[in-house]
């Protein structure tokens, strides 16, 4: 097991930026009680996905849609979308936080602590708390999107932060996968 929280065994190099770069978690509330209601009042409830730009890859991409660092309006949960290349996979990784997986588009499967289940467009999946888990997509010919919801916030804000990468996510696209792009209309 690693000594920090963050990186695998023997490993060193960071493959995303979201793991490098500084972040907010949970937001100070400051102010009075009317000013931040009336604050509340005047933010977004509409946060259009294609105006983020994608992270990661070649295999795995992501999008924060909405968190604490992002939308003044959500202080308690976060919301992200994935997509697997066809074929690919992400990093193999456990955080104390439950999520809520929802599947838009394709099939595959995932390994929660060493257990795989198959999963496919329409389907809902629970990582539970403290799992190890992995995300894979089946799809040879077609990409995985999954929309992601967890309360991983506040978890933070109750010092639940353990997080760990056991593996890092592949450095190299699926052979026959070289120039695959998220889609940009999501």
């Amino acid at each position: 097991m690693s000594t920090t929280h963050t990186e695998p065994e023997g490993e060193k190099e960071v493959a995303w930026e979201r793991w490098t770069k500084k972040r907010t978690f949970v937001r100070a509330l400051e102010g009075t009680y009317g000013e931040l209601v009336k604050e509340l009042f005047t933010q977004p409830r509409i946060y259009p996905t294609q105006d983020l730009k994608w992270k990661g890859g070649p295999q795995n991409y992501g999008k924060k849609v909405i968190n604490p660092q992002s939308a003044k309006i959500a202080q308690s949960i976060e919301t992200h979308i994935d997509v697997y290349a066809p074929g690919g996979h992400g990093q193999r990784h456990g955080h104390m936080n439950s999520a809520v997986f929802f599947v838009l588009k394709g099939k595959g499967h995932d390994v929660h602590d060493g257990q795989r289940i198959d999963w496919e467009t329409g389907d809902a999946m629970i990582v539970e708390n403290g799992c190890v888990h992995q995300h894979f997509s089946d799809d040879k010919d077609g990409e995985c999107i999954v929309l992601i919801m967890k309360a991983k916030p506040l978890f933070l804000f109750m010092h639940l932060i353990f997080q760990q990468v056991v593996e890092y996510p592949p450095k190299v696209p699926v052979p026959g996968q070289e120039h695959y792009t998220p889609p940009a209309s999501l």
